[in-house]
């Protein structure tokens, strides 16, 4: 017990630091709500109402999609199958601006569908509307949680019992009837833990609010930013942020409550998708259709438009013509204002690089002790399970707001606000919840018996660390990295809170390009975009590449 104690001593010190301490910041700061005037209680009420009815909304909407293609990949088997439903799920692990900048790309002013219609109809505006609108957010949080609904109902649908649908048939009900009162009550559990899981990403949402929504719409996590950097109504801040705590912590438990229900004990029986009848193929068909044109266009529209040229740069008096051109990308290592304050955008990607490194070192540094110390089943381990998983239940923003408010002032001298691993420090505490659970599902799958083994023939305690835990978990301790890495690389939230002018990431340097004017800040956005969805892309692969149950 004395040595799980110690294990774990590293991770629970840096916890009540940099998340119990913070959020503890957040807390006396709201309690302070007193001193608010009513029109600022007004407007919290305001924004937790508007959050609150995009989430129900864009829950909805997820669900009214993501049912119907659960359906379509778990009773069909078609070529290409695996790699559409593997499509849906890449939207889930981009980065928020990536997906914007997609968007942007196919719907903005700027975008694809906006110019082919200026085109074919010779018209002097683009007639699509959708950046700024509420259609641009729901249709960002239906882009990126339909994978959620796919899996988890999915997932349910595969493991019934066809011959219940069959039995209700043989009784006389029709196909729809049998669907709403066999399967759709037996789907029940697994709908709704998607459905709860959905909202709270979509209540949580920030980086598609900020970047799609414009300032038209603020959701708790948009206005506790801008009221703690903008309007410096630090109160205010920490009441959003306590009630927004409030509301993700209830969805948790609810979601938890579900997920522990699962679906109803049935026992099914094994069998196979029947072959696709003639009158079905246009069902099948359009379903492909659909999933290619929703999932693909957003994603194919970004790396095309940072090699195209459609408009001039800001100030550029002569203008060649529309052509393809690579001029987005070399402008990343240029400079052309010379300014002493200016940061070019491969700093940009060095900084995050960077960032992303540390973070890997500092959450598997205090990751690897945690796991191993709870990797063995016990009362230690029932009790500190959840308090390591709580950053999950808080936001990134609230987060960056609450070490905002905690390290305000010096600490023993120490000035973190403006030391440089200020950035990797909050992306660990994002990072270190992932990085444990990884880590301990591969220690819990090692044979003790090897440990003993080597023990047996007189290795020391570290010998037996170096030289056959590391060794066995190699592949494990680099998916858990990478893991980190990927966080870090694409985290928006509480780096556009923490970030220094001179030390932007990539995501805040995306944001700023695509907030400025000129088609030569719009081109290097998307520029930077596409190079983090390509490393994003290539992170998630080698994850899956990975994969602890195919360590041993």
């Amino acid at each position: 017990m004395r040595n799980r104690l110690f294990l774990l001593l590293p991770a629970l010190i840096f916890l009540a630091l940099l998340f119990f301490f913070p959020l503890g910041r957040i807390l006396a700061y709201s309690a302070d709500f007193a001193s608010l005037s009513a029109d600022q209680l007004r407007r919290a009420a305001a924004v937790t109402g508007f959050t609150t009815y995009q989430a129900a909304l864009s829950t909805l909407l997820t669900v009214a999609l993501g049912l119907p293609l659960a359906v379509f990949f778990a009773r069909y088997r078609f070529p290409g199958q695996n790699a559409l439903r593997a499509l849906t799920a890449i939207p889930f692990i981009l980065p928020t601006v990536v997906v914007a900048a997609g968007f942007s790309a196919l719907l903005g002013p700027r975008g694809w569908l906006n110019l082919l219609a200026m085109r074919i109809f010779s018209l002097p505006t683009p007639p699509l509307n959708f950046l700024g609108t509420l259609t641009a957010i729901l249709t960002a949080h239906v882009f990126y949680n339909t994978t959620i609904v796919i899996r988890l109902v999915g997932g349910a649908l595969e493991t019934l019992d066809p011959r219940l649908t069959q039995a209700a048939r043989t009784l006389g009900d029709s196909p729809l009837r049998a669907w709403l009162r066999v399967t759709l009550p037996l789907l029940r559990p697994a709908l709704l833990t998607a459905a709860a899981l959905v909202f709270l990403f979509d209540f949580t949402s920030y980086g598609v609010i900020l970047l799609l929504g414009g300032p038209k719409f603020s959701t708790l996590e948009v206005e506790i930013a801008a009221q703690a950097t903008q309007f410096l109504n630090l109160p205010l801040a920490a009441l959003l942020s306590l009630i927004q705590i409030f509301f993700t912590l209830a969805f948790s438990a609810l979601y938890g409550d579900q997920a522990r229900r699962g679906l109803t004990p049935v026992k099914p029986v094994e069998s196979t998708p029947g072959r696709i009848a003639r009158r079905e193929t246009p069902l099948v068909l359009l379903g492909a259709l659909v999933t290619l044109t929703f999932f693909a266009l957003p994603l194919l529209a970004l790396p095309l438009r940072s090699v195209t040229r459609l408009e001039a740069a800001r100030g550029e008096r002569t203008f060649a013509g529309q052509a393809l051109t690579l001029d987005y990308y070399r402008e990343l290592f240029i400079n052309r204002r010379d300014s002493l304050f200016y940061v070019p955008p491969l700093q940009a990607a060095l900084n995050s690089l960077n960032f992303a490194a540390q973070t890997v070192i500092l959450s598997l540094a205090l990751g690897f002790p945690a796991a191993k110390a709870l990797a063995r089943p016990g009362k230690l381990t029932r009790w500190l399970n959840p308090i390591f998983m709580l950053p999950l239940g808080v936001s990134a923003v609230t987060l960056g707001l609450g070490v905002l408010l905690a390290f305000s002032r010096p600490i023993f001298g120490w000035k973190l606000l403006t030391s440089p691993l200020l950035i990797p420090l909050a992306h660990s505490t994002l990072a270190l919840p992932f990085v444990i659970r990884n880590l301990q599902t591969a220690l819990a799958l090692l044979p003790e018996r090897y440990r003993e083994a080597a023990a047996v023939l007189g290795a020391s305690p570290w010998q037996v660390w170096r030289r056959v835990e590391v060794p066995l978990l190699a592949r494990a301790l680099l998916s858990a990295g990478i893991f980190a890495f990927t966080i870090s690389l694409g985290e928006f939230g509480a780096a556009s809170l923490l970030a220094r002018p001179e030390t932007p990431t990539l995501p805040t340097a995306i944001y700023r390009f695509l907030s400025q004017p000129g088609g030569l800040n719009y081109g290097q956005a998307m520029a930077m975009a596409t190079l983090l969805m390509l490393l994003t892309g290539l992170s998630i692969a080698l994850i899956e590449k990975l994969r602890v149950s195919e360590v041993f």
